[in-house]
């Protein structure tokens, strides 16, 4: 099961190599994944409707604009109480960073079936991503915390938390002029269970795990 754990226990947690390589290969994997759905041009994950909304607008690539919301976000942590660990600031920084690098290499295929299998596997990877940073036990990423803060503050449901924010910023990326369409649909159906189904496998027990002081 997941620990609850600050950000200096998380680095005294055990398991510690093994972990940041996981970390990190999850969050490239994850550049990697929202590169691939970019480039199907098929629709994005709802928060990427957001940051490619920003990019019409701003001087920005579709990973900057992701880093520049992932730290707006954790400004919202401050009132929430939430504390970020290291999982948290790579989350904002690794995952933008990523993606533009993988996008300056990839180009739109004009096939229709190779942009559903970029789709695809966009979304397949991203929850592969998802599970791995997650079980390497550094913490929420930004859009994690909020979740959890503003669930935690008003006393609803994870769920309708995670939903009602995810409405949110796909509707304001619409109106900004992002990329919606059937994967933002896709995607929003199938990340959770996949990365449910993927996480167990992934999750790297840590010491407080072993003395059986994990929150669920």
């Amino acid at each position: 099961m997941l620990s609850e754990l600050g950000p200096v226990a998380q680095l005294r947690a055990g398991r510690l190599a093994r972990r940041l390589v996981q970390l990190y290969v999850g969050l490239v994997l994850y550049g990697f994944s929202i590169a691939l759905m970019v480039r199907s041009h098929l629709g994005l994950a709802p928060w990427d409707v957001l940051h490619s909304g920003l990019t019409k607008h701003f001087p920005l690539d579709i990973g900057q604009a992701l880093v520049i919301v992932s730290f707006v976000v954790m400004l919202a942590w401050i009132p929430l109480r939430e504390i970020p660990g290291l999982g948290t600031i790579s989350n904002a920084i690794v995952i933008g960073v990523s993606t533009d690098v993988f996008l300056a290499f990839m180009s739109r295929p004009d096939s229709i079936s190779l942009r559903i299998t970029l789709l695809a596997a966009g979304i397949g990877l991203q929850g592969l991503a998802t599970a791995a940073y997650i079980g390497a036990q550094f913490g929420r990423g930004p859009r994690d915390g909020l979740m959890t803060g503003l669930a935690r503050r008003t006393g609803r449901s994870l769920r309708l938390v995670r939903t009602l924010m995810e409405l949110t910023v796909v509707v304001i990326g619409l109106l900004l002029g992002g990329v919606a369409g059937l994967g933002t649909i896709l995607y929003a159906v199938s990340i959770g269970p996949l990365s449910q189904a993927l996480l167990p496998p992934l999750l790297i027990p840590t010491g407080e795990s072993a003395l059986g002081g994990d929150q669920g």
